[in-house]
């Protein structure tokens, strides 16, 4: 499913992380060679055109089997794939506590975004669900005000505001059409916003490698309970099921496509700043209605290409004020005098 790390990492923006060094440098903000930004570019734009794909075999496998296997499939594809990866890197697990905790939430609200938004793809285009769930860097502006004290300007509320205007846009012609389904990309973004705050916490003292295998491990974990209480409760939308071999080679792709797309990005990030890079991630859109045309049939309505454009627009403002108000600050910073 579409998630936009951003889509594992991609919207932490400035926020740090722990070095290591087995691992690739990642510049500081601004610090980048500028002949590693193309490259970083290319990997960005590798990103947007490959994570659309995920929401397409997400949609199709999820015609045949519960939303519940097409997020464990995911899981378990992105922890068989990332356990080479760490031990490659030799990185250790040897996390306290409360990283440990801090963890197993966060595989827990990815399980969330997850779900959500498998469940919104099963029935709406893949384009106007994206859309949806791209008022996500509204929400964790809101929430990072509420939680972390993070400062937020009225230009930039303004901006989310018109944002969610413009995701009412999309949801009303498909809330005719879908019923509550239309409403799952809001609880993904929901979900994702509060995913990405706290991989902000664990992405200063874990490499985002661990982080990846490790929430996807235990988001297996979590879900094996649920998957038991759903056979003995008969709920099918939490039971697996054995179905014919192309939808497991649909279910493959689902976890092949996200982790794939989630290390371009990451080591995107490495080779240039976020504030680069996050305007990009508007082009997933695009990918997203191409896609959904070809597989689908799927095609955004004139209310939903209004829509998707307001919450790019906004989006985009609200990417230009970061921008400004981080460059403010380090101007501000080499200002001050030394003590």
């Amino acid at each position: 499913m579409s998630e936009t790390e951003w889509r594992d990492g991609g919207a932490l923006r400035n926020y740090p992380r722990m070095t290591n060094s087995t691992r690739l440098p990642k510049p500081t903000p601004g610090s980048a060679p500028s002949d590693q930004v193309p490259l970083a570019v290319a990997m960005m734009l590798g990103f947007c055109a490959l994570a659309p794909l995920i929401d397409v075999a997400a949609k199709m496998a999820s015609h045949t089997v519960s939303i519940a296997q097409v997020t464990l499939a995911r899981l378990v594809v992105q922890a068989v794939l990332m356990a080479p990866v760490v031990w490659t890197m030799r990185q250790g697990l040897r996390l306290s506590p409360a990283q440990w905790g801090w963890m197993g939430v966060r595989a827990l609200t990815l399980i969330g975004s997850t779900a959500a938004f498998v469940g919104a793809v099963r029935v709406m285009p893949i384009a106007d669900a994206l859309a949806i769930v791209f008022v996500e860097p509204f929400i964790l502006l809101a929430l990072g005000a509420l939680l972390f004290g993070d400062q937020v300007g009225p230009r930039r509320i303004i901006a989310s505001v018109i944002g969610f205007g413009g995701a009412l846009l999309v949801i009303q012609p498909n809330f005719a059409l879908f019923g509550n389904a239309a409403l799952y990309p809001l609880v993904t973004a929901v979900f994702f916003a509060l995913y990405m705050l706290v991989t902000r916490l664990v992405s200063r003292d874990s490499p985002p490698e661990v982080m990846q295998m490790l929430t996807a491990a235990l988001g297996v974990l979590a879900m094996a309970p649920v998957i038991a209480l759903g056979w003995a409760w008969g709920t099918p939308e939490l039971q697996i099921s054995n179905p014919p071999g192309l939808v497991w080679v649909q279910l493959l792709g689902v976890g092949l496509a996200a982790t794939v797309s989630h290390l371009l990005i990451t080591y995107a990030l490495r080779f240039a700043p976020s504030a680069t890079l996050a305007p990009l991630q508007y082009l997933e859109i695009v990918g997203a209605v191409f896609f959904g045309f070809v597989f689908f049939g799927d095609w955004p309505n004139t209310l939903s290409w209004t829509g998707i454009s307001i919450i790019a627009a906004s989006g985009l403002y609200v990417i230009a004020r970061e921008r400004a108000v981080a460059r403010t600050a380090r101007t501000g910073a080499r200002a001050a005098p030394r003590p």
